[in-house]
């Protein structure tokens, strides 16, 4: 503000008073604007122009699209049926454990079939089935035909069991639950407590004894019902499609919103952003439960005609043999997934592939370069989006590290900001008029997105659950009265706008790919433990993705069944939530509205010379906890110790 002043005034000095021309009053001007500090929007300036002009392009590309497909009522289904006019022959999925494939016009039969089904069952748009199935192309074909009707699928994720996946059902008020045969015994483990008017499918391997009484086998169903298109539901490209759970503050899982058009902007914006190609073959072994998988992977099929090669589970040793074997161009990541290839042995297959592009998020930028150089990737396109968000990010030109970027110059076209936070309490820290406050380059920030309801590409369409909506939004946050999502992650931005991935606010953490909520964590320890107060965190652990769980647990007595512990939380808990590390002490400290408070223990970790109470880890071969002394410390730290 004090520079264009200065300007302006030179300029009316220069003119009015000393009547200079033209020429002199702008090198005067040029010199003083330089000389003041300038030159760091020039360098900005030259050195981002093209790549903010290239992200500018494709984010009206896609905003156009989305207000015709919005203005037309168009619907991925509808979508999709385009892509099958165009190559009705062309191979759409290929499920890597039965060399299954599958073209565009097999797929569309199918899901008509499914949509039949459903409307001779009774049931009709805004009706809710729950899907709970490992991957495999018959999930791609069970959501999709429950879209075509109207129908709602809520994708469950596989690792839940008991508590989370009665919770997921009745939560969702399904009308019918579809599983595959794989998923029948943690079925059978909640069927007693379902209602019973919830109507159960199993798809796959069929044996009567191993399924709840009163199931039917879907297969043989769908192989007798018409492929004919269903009429038309009701629906347009702002209504809801499905749901995914994702891990929350509130214990237990909460069920995202998604409908077209997020489907279509987050396929799209990847799409376009990374420019992809049509005739890729995209290599999905991510679940087909979350967005990655789901919608970054599978949309690239349904909208844009890509062939997508799905495995039912990531393997590290065979992951090359596939992409050589389908003829992959794409495969998509998770970080924590790179870093097991990079601990694979060389192998011939490495050298042999047709991968020109790695797409996902979460690739530490300590081995990005060398995951590059070893796998021969020209290309990373690392990306940074929650299902639910309203604030994607993309590292369009590959900046090494980043998760995207924001334009220096050009801020307001795309309304995201890194705002300052309390780092104890992760609190917003707002002005004098209540505004929060935005971070400077090099001064990490939760993200937060402007939210205009309005705007497809700026809704927020929330969860099941409106509290839980009322934890994501704040206000006052670019201006007075305004809206906007909160991350809850915490990023930094450079001089150039490109941002980098910090750490996760709130009560979640990331490890093994997955949000792991610290309050379901809590909840089933102190269940197990006759109610003792448990404050989970999570912790760094060097050349691991995310953070390790560890659980401080209150307990004066100093005595704990440690091997049964470990096996009642194999039953509680998916792995990837299971605490690592365990800390006894003889009370955790809670603050004056007794929430426990973590932010020292989470600085102290698992070291022992810190920390002088009893700790332990969870030694993965013996499958119990182990007390950790500075051994067994000194080999987690040199990764030597499978965690």
């Amino acid at each position: 503000m004090l520079l264009g002043a200065s300007l302006v005034g030179l300029l009316l000095f220069s003119k009015l008073v000393l009547k200079l021309p033209w020429t002199q009053v702008g090198f005067s001007l040029l010199f003083l604007y330089l000389g003041s500090g300038g030159w760091r929007f020039v360098r900005v300036f030259v050195k981002t122009i093209r790549r903010d002009v290239f992200g500018g392009i494709v984010l009206l590309k896609v905003k156009a699209k989305v207000r015709r497909y919005l203005r037309e009522r168009r619907t991925v289904p509808i979508l999709f049926a385009s892509t099958v006019q165009r190559h009705p022959d062309k191979t759409a999925l290929i499920f890597e454990g039965t060399d299954t494939h599958w073209t565009f016009c097999q797929l569309d039969d199918y899901s008509s079939g499914v949509a039949n089904f459903l409307q001779a069952r009774g049931l009709a748009s805004g009706d809710v089935v729950a899907l709970f199935m490992e991957n495999c192309n018959e999930f791609v074909g069970l959501w999709l035909g429950m879209a075509k009707l109207g129908v709602e699928a809520a994708l469950i994720n596989t690792n839940l069991r008991r508590d989370a996946l009665r919770h997921c059902l009745t939560s969702s008020q399904a009308r019918a639950l579809i599983f595959g045969s794989e998923m029948a015994p943690a079925v059978l483990e909640i069927c007693a407590s379902l209602d019973p008017s919830i109507s159960l499918f199993c798809t796959g391997p069929w044996e009567a004894s191993a399924v709840p009484a009163g199931t039917e086998h879907l297969d043989p169903l769908l192989e007798d019902a018409p492929k004919h298109l269903p009429s038309r539901p009701n629906k347009g490209f702002v209504d809801k499609l499905f749901y995914i759970y994702t891990s929350g503050t509130t214990g237990l899982p909460k069920a995202a919103i998604v409908v077209h058009s997020r489907y279509y902007r987050m396929a799209a914006l990847v799409y376009y952003g990374f420019r992809m190609r049509p005739d890729d073959i995209v290599y999905d072994c991510l679940p087909l439960y979350h967005s990655a998988g789901n919608i970054v992977g599978i949309g690239q099929c349904l909208l844009h005609g890509m062939t997508v090669v799905i495995r039912k589970k990531f393997s590290a040793s065979r992951f090359w043999d596939d992409c050589i074997k389908y003829n992959c161009t794409i495969v998509q990541y998770i970080g924590e997934l790179c870093r097991y290839l990079l601990n694979q042995p060389p192998r011939e297959a490495e050298n042999r592939h047709r991968v020109r592009m790695a797409l996902g998020n979460g690739l530490r930028q300590s081995i990005w370069t060398n995951f590059c150089s070893r796998f021969h990737i020209s290309q990373v396109a690392e990306f940074y989006g929650a299902t639910e968000c309203n604030c994607s990010l993309g590292n369009f030109d590959g900046q090494v590290g980043a998760c995207g970027f924001n334009s220096r110059i050009l801020s307001f076209v795309y309304p995201i900001r890194l705002v300052r936070v309390n780092e104890d309490t992760m609190e917003l820290i707002r002005g004098p008029d209540g505004v929060c406050l935005p971070c400077q380059p090099g001064e990490p920030g939760q993200l937060v997105g402007a939210i205009v309801q309005q705007d497809p590409l700026r809704r927020f369409d929330g969860y099941l659950n409106q509290g839980a909506n009322n934890k994501k939004i704040a206000k006052d946050v670019f201006k007075k009265g305004d809206q906007a999502y909160l991350t809850g992650d915490v990023l930094v931005m450079d001089e150039l706008g490109y941002l980098y991935f910090r750490d996760r606010t709130g009560d979640t953490f990331r490890w093994k790919g997955e949000n792991v909520s610290t309050t379901e964590v809590e909840g089933a320890l102190s269940r197990l433990l006759a109610m003792a107060d448990v404050a989970v965190y999570g912790v760094e652990v060097p050349g691991t993705e995310g953070r390790a769980g560890m659980a401080a647990v209150a307990n004066p007595s100093g005595s704990c069944d440690l091997e049964r512990l470990a096996q009642l939380l194999e039953k509680e808990l998916p792995l990837y939530a299971r605490p690592i590390f365990l800390r006894f002490l003889p009370e955790l400290h809670k603050t004056g509205t007794f929430k426990l408070q973590k932010t020292d223990l989470r600085k102290e970790g698992f070291d022992p010379t810190v920390v002088k109470d009893p700790l332990f880890y969870l030694d993965v071969r013996k499958g119990r906890y182990v007390p950790l002394d500075q051994e067994a410390y000194t080999r987690i730290q040199a990764g030597e110790e499978k965690l």
